[in-house]
């Protein structure tokens, strides 16, 4: 059966881990959406793969990964990527396939990220300044955008290069005063990569199409959380693709009907990079020690993440919003010695109550947590392999996260380990 992994919070979910755990029985592992601003963490024993671009199936040998059309390639983060595996013994040489369709994140981009959110100050955004949202808004414009298939053709490229660093060069000067680029220098930048990267350009989507009619396993992953979805997100401190599980039809050109399973990933609390509302937010000792305690730092940027309890209108919204089956909850274990935990059932917003998730993010910014209140557990969870060898108190903590959101969950994180999985309630 087909499968698809999406995260239903704002990101850094866990998503590599359950996608690395999947990739074991899985032919193929297609990442549909996002940049180089993603990233998933995999750890295997006393290793620790930090991958961005890569589908975290990439650490599977027998897998076959694909970067679909949706995703925005950073060639020179790619790069590294594959590097890096190659230096600890993992090979993706005949196994890893760009779509052609895939649009190119370029020097340019990343400048303008920075210096649009430098120009918006105390308003900024909270991008990673990787370029994504600007290569985003190139392909959307459609005249000044560079893909895949582009390297293909060498003396295309270079004059598409100068005619888009022209544009961009009068653009930058005159809206920030930068100094001009040289679209020579971008140029031989992609023909240092391209000898490298183009034996994997291809069409991804008919790759795709040969797979399920050959009945392959299909795993697809998303990158970011539903809740930072350019469409259905906390609009504008969003990203710039649709990160939910809605990104699957468009970002890798299969549609949903051939995905049987969509598994939500979601913590034990909430977390929260960059800017914008976040309703169950922490700013006191318990988000400090839910912060240590699960290493909420990002994994592409190394920023502290904005922590707080498990926001469950938020993610009965995701569910509903991806079609989500089941839920994986990670961080279980990092909740373990607290007197009490919290999970919020319902907003209060302008003196109305609602368990509905408001598409306005001032509508968010103004809602105030009405709470469930549970009894804590001080046990230890990392060594626990069966879900009835639970604490009461956490078995508690699953079961009515599952009433609130509407979907089992089936896999519980319990530490960083492969291992660290508990299996319950499977469907």
């Amino acid at each position: 059966m087909n499968c698809c992994i999406a995260g239903l919070q704002w990101g850094d979910e866990g998503k590599g881990k359950v996608v690395d755990i999947l990739a074991e029985q899985s032919d193929l592992v297609v990442r549909y959406n996002g940049g180089a601003n993603a990233g998933h963490t995999v750890i295997i024993g006393d290793q620790r793969f930090a991958l961005h671009l890569l589908p975290s199936g990439a650490i599977r040998p027998r897998c076959r990964c694909i970067i679909a059309n949706g995703v925005v390639v950073d060639p020179a983060v790619l790069m590294e990527e594959i590097s890096a595996l190659n230096e600890r013994g993992i090979s993706l040489e005949g196994r890893l396939f760009i779509s052609e369709n895939a649009h190119v994140v370029l020097d340019y981009h990343k400048l303008e990220d920075r210096l649009r959110e430098e120009a918006l100050g105390k308003n900024k955004i909270g991008t990673t300044e990787r370029g994504i949202g600007p290569c985003y808004a190139d392909k959307v414009g459609r005249s000044y955008a560079v893909r895949m298939a582009d390297f293909r053709k060498p003396d295309e490229l270079k004059e598409k290069l100068r005619k888009i660093v022209s544009y961009k060069n009068k653009l930058f000067g005159t809206l920030y005063n930068a100094p001009p680029m040289e679209a020579d220098t971008i140029f031989d930048k992609c023909m240092q990569w391209r000898p490298t990267l183009l034996p994997s350009i291809t069409n991804t989507t008919q790759m795709l199409f040969e797979a399920i009619d050959a009945e392959k396993s299909i795993l697809f992953e998303g990158a970011q959380g539903a809740l930072l979805d350019l469409d259905h997100g906390t609009f504008p401190y969003v990203t710039s693709s649709n990160a939910s599980a809605l990104g699957l039809g468009p970002g890798s050109g299969i549609p949903a009907r051939h995905v049987g399973r969509f598994i939500g990933v979601a913590k034990a609390y909430s977390t929260r990079v960059g800017s914008g509302p976040f309703p169950t937010e922490l700013n006191n000792p318990i988000g400090q020690l839910i912060r240590e305690k699960g290493h909420e730092y990002g994994t592409t940027t190394g920023r502290p993440r904005r922590c707080g309890w498990f926001d469950a209108v938020a993610v009965a919204f995701t569910v509903r919003l991806g079609g989500i089956t089941e839920a994986a909850m990670m961080h279980l274990d990092t909740m373990a010695g607290l007197d009490e935990v919290k999970i919020c059932r319902a907003y209060q917003i302008h003196g109305r109550q609602t368990t509905f998730f408001p598409g306005d993010s001032s509508e968010l910014e103004a809602a105030e947590c009405i709470y469930e209140t549970l009894p804590g557990w001080k046990e230890d969870l990392s060594k626990i392999h069966k879900a009835e060898d639970l604490p009461p108190a956490a078995r508690r903590y699953l079961e009515v996260v599952e009433s609130l959101i509407g979907i089992p969950i089936t896999m519980v994180g319990v530490g960083p380990q492969r291992s660290q999985i508990i299996y319950r309630n499977p469907l």
